[in-house]
């Protein structure tokens, strides 16, 4: 048989075997018997049965279809069974029942005549059973010593930790650190000579940004919750915004920032250092321009009182949050608890640093609200000279404020692009690391691969000696032990069926020197613990919450960089694929985002738990049915009740920090309460008081609740009850026609989590059909680039504050609550003369997957029966109702029939009917009648992206029904967009949401005329 005529057999058959198999199973050439005697060669055979029939029923468990048998050890004197299977049967997770399953499954499939032999399945050079992660295993008494940590209890105090912190997290991440990072990053291709993504932009985002949106807004802060220090190569701060004060020279935004020594007498007076400090120096910097190196730092005597301290006091250009970094000069004889104090907006927080460990770095303290302008009240840091070990040094260098503007030139010119969307390449450089051990690998000839080969480096010159950077292990770095490495990635790959492309893991059990030990001695296979607990932690969670079918791919053991560099128990995860539609489903959700960052600390916490031979808890979500409300002696009563986590059983409250805003300004450091009730006593008139909650116990603290306000008005006794209905968050809608595939923000672009940071511009091609060719014709997905490097708003969870301000401002005193208090009745409508009902863009949101629809209902529905119920009977005793979002009517109108019970409730109760969603494309309105309220004549509410108001891209035109009158139109096409009904109860109804106003006066102006009406 010819060679042609061969291959064409093979091909045919392998055509036939795909099209009647649902998996083909992959065979390499066959195995070469040569050297075996008749009996190995039998045992041999039966081995490839035993490999056949687990890869056709996937039982015990489903392996890779490359796992092939590597050697075979036959030993019949010692009645002794080896085989070493291919490193392919590694990559799925054991556990103690799957082991016992395939020594049982093995020992049937040999037979009886090898009952009596000793069985040892082997991949990646062990024992399967020594694969089980130390986690997993029933007995600790098995545990794995090799992959524990030698000296669990020789660490140094935390480099920052609260003063007086309120909580006591006993069983959470408190005294470790974590070292994260979020994929790639903007940089600069010195082949192509310009500044471009590591990544292709599809579906609205780019893998550049995309776990940007997970570890920014989830996974920094549930770690940094649970107790840990984290610490990140990318910058963590999306403010663009940047002020930077050193003793050596300011960048002034203007001339009020200022830089101030003091001291009570000369022996404590501020001296410089006799090494090296930082100097901001003339921005934009050369390569290699280390702004560390450049400068001096400060230093006097610590004191058990203060007898010395330096204010750093910024002018502040705009209102908002600012992350706060400090830097200074370690050495051994430095004070472990240097007193730092933080003036922001919402009073002031007290900070500790170990100034013997980290240092000539920039060390985050927090983030924290900043009004505008120069406020030495509210706006400065300072560094006391007191301390605990009296006689130590106290050093000082820069503080920084905000994220700012990437200033490090490639070919004469910088990325002039927010610091936050930079590869780490360039923060590592203004952050102070050396080039030749860290971020320059590549003799500056390849930003690309500096910038993924620089992270694992940062790593191990954070940790340092003798885990430090693999080109000098010894060098000291900044003394931070870190015990858990974690590369953020997604991956490339399409798949058009209904199964995702799903999760892949990432290790390495060897380093760049091939060894199996890191520097310190511990076992490399603790890498794979990591993993095995992070994929299997991700995964369950996920198919619990959002996809039964989500996929498992390969516990994958290889030498990439991010995973081998890390001296340190390190992991690469790939997510998902953001290259294919189904996987970005779920990818844009912010839902899933949450939930999967929570994975994400939970395998952390496990991990680490179980390396340190603790116990865990994990932290709580957050509470629910919140409610703001004034008693009768005009004392502030806030209720709220503990979330369960049907995931976690240990996520259980034990108590409550309860933190406070007044007016405009930012939150207090909270109040620890000990039940699910809180009274502030006493409240002055006509201040705003806002708050929010998180439940605590011994694992850290959960994410903050929504934020309600009241305010008891002067001369106003009866408060308008706010009841906060907007709870969306959600992707973007979907277009599924064939091969038309793809996000339609244009019809409606979903509802970020507060904000979004990883959005590009919107999806232009549809067609599922067109395959990728290169990064900037990626084919299906493609997107545009019009909004990258912006941060556009969301659902902020703060509306009660915005809609309380104008009901303030228009004479009226006001209190507010979740809608989920107003269907448990935990608040009754009725008590309230007036109600203002916040809908924004809540409307029914479907899982990615109808089975989620069957097994947990959709969700965000504007008018859930109980809400209903609710609404019903207060109207109908004589209520007042202001109602206002985008899909009042959409959502109670489309695709139903016209005696449905929706439609029925918004005609006879609300009073109004469904003219068309989409009214309009731009936001202006006027009034049309003006006999019923007393309202602005022309005013506009937000219908584009922006940082500070969400965008309604889908306004409900409402007409009138049943006795009501149209009170405003859109100025584009006067459709009717807003009605009023005076009857035996009065309602105004909105197609957009009141607080997407863009004028402040306007939305007083316009809530006092329906006040105003409700009181006539």
């Amino acid at each position: 048989m010819s060679n042609i005529t061969k291959l064409l057999t093979l091909l045919i058959l392998f055509l036939f075997m795909a099209s009647c198999h649902k998996e083909l199973i992959v065979e390499r050439p066959a195995y070469n018997y040569s050297g075996m005697d008749d009996e190995t060669i039998d045992v041999h055979k039966k081995i490839e049965q035993f490999l056949y029939l687990v890869k056709q029923t996937e039982y015990p468990a489903a392996i890779s279809l490359h796992t092939r048998i590597d050697n075979l050890i036959f030993d019949k004197p010692n009645k002794k069974i080896i085989v070493d299977f291919s490193e392919a049967l590694s990559q799925i997770p054991f556990r103690e029942n799957t082991v016992d399953l395939f020594y049982s499954e093995l020992a049937k499939t040999l037979g009886s005549d090898y009952r009596e032999y000793k069985l040892e399945m082997r991949s990646l050079e062990q024992p399967i059973q020594n694969l089980i992660p130390n986690y997993y295993r029933s007995d600790k008494q098995n545990f794995d010593k090799t992959r524990l940590p030698k000296n669990v209890n020789d660490r140094p105090v935390p480099v920052v930790r609260r003063k007086d912190d309120p909580l006591m997290v006993k069983s959470g991440l408190y005294g470790n650190n974590v070292a994260l990072w979020q994929s790639h990053g903007w940089y600069y291709n010195n082949q192509q000579d310009r500044w471009m993504w590591q990544r292709a932009r599809l579906f609205g985002t780019v893998e550049d940004l995309l776990p940007t949106s997970f570890v920014i807004p989830y996974i920094l802060p549930m770690l940094e919750n649970a107790g840990a220090n984290v610490f990140v190569p990318r910058e963590r701060d999306v403010q663009v915004n940047e002020i930077i004060i050193d003793n050596d020279s300011i960048m002034v935004s203007n001339n009020m920032t200022s830089y101030s020594e003091n001291r009570t007498n000369d022996a404590f007076s501020w001296q410089t250092g006799d090494s090296v400090g930082f100097a901001f120096g003339r921005p934009p910097y050369p390569i290699n321009f280390n702004p560390f190196t450049s400068g001096t730092y400060r230093f006097t005597k610590s004191d058990t009182e203060q007898s010395a301290f330096i204010n750093w006091t910024p002018s502040i250009p705009d209102s908002g949050f600012y992350a706060v970094y400090v830097s200074y000069h370690r050495s051994e004889q430095n004070v472990q608890d240097a007193h730092y104090t933080v003036f922001h907006s919402g009073g002031k927080t007290e900070f500790l640093v170990n100034q013997q460990i980290g240092g000539s770095t920039w060390i985050y303290l927090g983030t924290f609200k900043f009004n505008r302008g120069y406020n030495q009240e509210q706006g400065r840091v300072m560094l006391s000279n007191q301390s605990n070990e009296a006689g130590k040094i106290v050093t000082a260098d820069a503080v920084r404020f905000g994220g700012g503007i990437g200033n490090v030139m490639q070919n004469g010119a910088p990325s002039n692009r927010p610091r936050f969307v930079e590869g780490s390449r360039y923060w590592l450089q203004t952050a102070g690391f050396p080039d030749t051990l860290v971020y320059s690998l590549n003799s500056n000839r390849s930003d690309y691969r500096d910038d993924y080969q620089s992270r694992g480096e940062w790593v191990n010159y954070l940790y340092g000696a003798p885990n430090g950077p693999n080109k000098k292990r010894d060098v000291s770095g900044m003394g931070i032990p870190i015990d858990v490495s974690l590369a953020f990635h997604t991956d490339a790959g399409i798949s058009r069926n209904d199964t995702t492309i799903g999760t892949l893991q990432i290790y390495s059990v060897v380093d760049a020197d091939t060894q199996t030990v890191f520097p310190d001695g511990m076992s490399r296979y603790a890498s794979r613990d990591l993993s095995d607990i992070m994929q299997t932690q991700i995964v369950d969670d996920i198919r619990t919450l959002f996809d039964p079918a989500w996929s498992r791919r390969a516990l994958y053991e290889a030498q990439y960089s991010e995973a081998f560099r890390p001296n340190t128990p390190a992991t690469l995860l790939e997510l998902l694929s953001h290259q294919n539609y189904l996987d970005m489903k779920f990818a844009l959700d912010p839902r899933f985002r949450f939930h999967t960052s929570r994975a994400i600390y939970k395998a952390i916490l496990r991990f680490i738990s179980t390396q340190n031979q603790r116990p865990f808890v994990v932290q709580p979500l957050p509470v629910t049915h919140f409610s703001a409300v004034l008693d009768n002696n005009m004392n502030i009563v806030l209720n709220w009740q503990q979330q369960t986590d049907p995931l976690e059983p240990s996520a259980e409250a034990k108590s409550y920090l309860v933190y406070t805003r007044i007016n405009d300004g930012g939150f207090d450091n909270g109040v620890l309460v000990p039940s699910n009730n809180f009274v502030l006593q006493s409240p002055e008139k006509n201040t705003i008081y806002s708050f929010k909650v998180s439940a605590v116990n011994d694992g850290g603290e959960s994410f903050p609740s929504e934020i309600l306000s009241v305010c008891a008005a002067n001369n106003s006794d009866a408060p308008v009850l706010i009841v906060n209905g907007f709870d969306r968050i959600a992707p973007p809608a979907i277009i599924e026609k064939d091969d038309f595939l793809g996000f339609a923000y244009f019809l409606d672009n979903g509802v970020p989590d507060k904000y979004d940071l990883n959005f590009v511009g919107e999806q232009f091609n549809f067609d599922g059909s067109n395959r990728w060719s290169t990064d900037d014709r990626p084919g299906h997905g493609a997107s545009w680039a019009d909004y990258e490097t912006k941060v556009i708003a969301g659902n902020t969870f703060d509306y009660p504050f915005v809609h309380g301000s104008a009901i303030r401002d228009a004479g009226y005193s006001f209190v507010s609550c979740s809608d989920e208090a107003i269907m448990d009745e935990k608040i009754r409508l009725d008590d309230y003369k007036m109600v203002d009902l916040i809908m924004g863009e809540e409307k029914e949101t479907h899982w990615q997957k109808t089975v989620m629809d069957s097994l947990n209902g959709t969700a965000f529905k504007t008018f859930p029966e109980k809400l209903k119920r609710s609404v019903r009977n207060y109207l109908g005793s004589g209520g007042s109702l202001f109602l206002s979002g985008a899909y009042i009517a959409t959502d109670l109108f489309e695709n139903q029939e016209t005696l449905y019970p929706d439609v029925i409730f918004a005609q006879e109760n609300l009073h109004y009917n469904w003219v068309c969603n989409h009214a309009v494309k731009t936001g202006d309105v006027f009034t049309t009648n003006d006999t019923l309220l007393t309202l602005p004549k022309n005013f506009s509410f937000n219908t584009d992206f922006d940082r500070h108001l969400y965008r309604v891209e889908a306004p409900d035109a409402i007409g009138p029904a049943n006795g009501s009158v149209s009170i405003l139109r859109y100025a584009e096409n006067s459709f009717s967009a807003a009605v009023a009904y005076a009857g035996e109860y009065k309602v105004v109804a909105m197609g957009f949401p009141f607080e997407t106003i863009t004028s402040p006066i306007h939305r007083v102006q316009f809530i006092k005329g329906v006040l105003d009406f409700f009181n006539k």
